[in-house]
């Protein structure tokens, strides 16, 4: 029969447990954790942010030109539908 040993918690895991009553120890272990996470992001070099930065512009610029063609053909169509042509306009 083998037994499984466990090592007593620590005065840091002892205040982290979920429901803790105090907020301040839920306040310092999300500030931790925000701190850790942040230690974890790589910044992108300029060469990466630049080319980034175009592929996004370009991007945004064809959905634009999308957006503008779309505008275009639905007025084209609902001028063609619902305009009178004896009405002089």
């Amino acid at each position: 029969m083998s037994t499984s040993h466990t090592t007593p918690a620590t005065s840091s895991e002892r205040r982290a447990e979920p429901g803790s009553r105090n907020p301040f120890v839920a306040i310092g272990l999300f500030l931790r954790q925000v701190i850790a996470e942040l230690k974890k992001v790589v910044v992108p070099t300029r060469r990466e942010l630049i080319g980034y930065s175009i592929t996004v512009l370009a991007f945004v610029f064809a959905m634009i030109l999308f957006v503008f063609g779309l505008d275009v053909a639905f007025g084209w169509l609902s001028r063609t539908i619902f305009v009178v042509p004896d009405a002089g306009l």
